[in-house]
């Protein structure tokens, strides 16, 4: 009885591909958003000659095509089962979260950024290396209202990814289950 109670907890991990994917793109997030509240709230002080903004957009858009792969692997495989000590209620919140993260911080807010660009007439060049067509023509009248969603989808994205980072918290220290642990690289230890 003990042994079957104890695989029933063993800890199931994301592959290494899963875990490379999300910790990569949560690194190109975080600082894109970062740069981005840099480059805008700062320009004059920080951003004159918009170098910062050319950095944002540069790996901002490296997402889009990101996430393709992120997506297709997901769909390829399963992630592990979320602990049984979790409420039904609370599964469908984790579920609804995940999809929200995928949808509007890894898809729509890279659109929406290239959108601004587009009625901005400003290039975007995706990391360094080649440019993405305009989604729209130039048009200085969008321009207010493609700033505003840009700009308000980006604050909204800040507090999901904030609640995110605080669901995997309170997973680890206050459930004391596995879902950040299975989450985490692992780290090979040298034999002694």
């Amino acid at each position: 009885m003990k042994k079957a109670a104890m695989q029933k907890t063993e800890t199931i991990e994301y592959t290494s591909t899963a875990k490379w994917l999300h910790w990569g793109m949560a690194l190109a997030w975080l600082t894109s958003w970062g740069l981005g509240i840099l480059a805008a709230h700062w320009r004059d002080e920080l951003n004159p000659q918009h170098e910062l903004t050319f950095l944002h957009k540069a790996l901002a858009s490296t997402l889009l095509f990101v996430i393709v792969a992120r997506v297709a692997w997901r769909l390829k495989n399963r992630p592990p089962s979320l602990p049984e000590s979790m409420s039904a209620r609370m599964k469908r919140a984790a579920i609804t979260g995940h999809v929200l993260l995928y949808i509007i911080a890894l898809i729509a807010l890279p659109l929406s950024g290239w959108y601004w660009s587009s009625v901005a007439d400003k290039p975007i060049l995706v990391a360094g290396l080649f440019l993405l067509p305009p989604l729209v023509d130039a048009d200085p009248d969008l321009y207010d209202l493609a700033k505003y969603i840009h700009t308000w989808t980006s604050w909204f994205c800040g507090a999901l990814v904030g609640g995110h980072l605080l669901a995997a918290l309170k997973h680890h220290f206050i459930d004391k289950d596995n879902i950040l642990t299975s989450m985490l690289p692992r780290i090979k230890r040298r034999a002694k």
